[in-house]
């Protein structure tokens, strides 16, 4: 791996770290100023998606993130990594709590800056998911109506996501599907010059 590839793999594992152990002031450089962030329960400027991370981690809201395979495409200043991760997270629902295992990928737009690379948008692919009860005696029923509102990828996170109060954004990218094939598509954009990584958050 070059020193770019390396460099870029160290800021995506430190994002994971810090930002799960609350290490927010180390957290806060793994980004560039302008950098946003996309996920089921939060899309817009990173400075604010530290903010309510901080705050949730206050308040107990468990969400951890564990990372496997990284591949890289760099294209001089600009690099698109691809990061298979798996997001884990415990609350209760319908009186049980349960634990939510969510794999699938970061996809991230860098840019290297100052002889620094950091992120300028993460977005994530959720690939598949699945609620299992703490204690493995304990039933949960779910609500088939609200469950069947979510994608596939992200179905039983963005129930859990939703029952405890977070507002669950739809249409996603999964493993297939046009929403993904327009990140692939934003993210060749990115590498070959375009001045924003992808379109503006609504």
């Amino acid at each position: 791996m070059d020193s770019d590839k390396a460099a870029i793999k160290e800021v995506v594992e430190n994002w994971a770290l810090w930002r799960d152990s609350g290490d927010w002031e180390r957290f806060k450089t793994v980004w560039h100023p302008e950098a946003e962030m996309w996920a089921t329960w939060f899309q817009g400027p990173a400075t604010t998606f530290i903010e309510v991370s901080r705050d949730g981690f206050n308040r107990g809201v468990s969400i951890l993130h564990f990372l496997g395979g990284f591949t890289c495409d760099v294209a001089g200043p600009r690099a698109i990594a691809q990061t298979k991760m798996s997001i884990s997270q415990r609350a209760e629902v319908h009186g049980v709590l349960v634990d939510v295992l969510c794999v699938g990928r970061f996809y991230d737009f860098f840019e290297k800056r100052h002889g620094e690379w950091r992120i300028v948008r993460r977005r994530l692919c959720y690939e598949k998911d699945r609620m299992d009860p703490v204690d493995p005696s304990a039933t949960v029923k779910l609500d088939p109506a609200l469950l069947a509102t979510f994608p596939e990828g992200y179905r039983h996170l963005g129930y859990l996501q939703t029952t405890i109060g977070f507002k669950v954004r739809d249409g996603l990218p999964g493993l297939r599907g046009p929403s993904t094939e327009k990140l692939y598509a934003e993210g060749k954009a990115w590498l070959a010059g375009a001045p924003t990584p992808g379109e503006p958050i609504e």
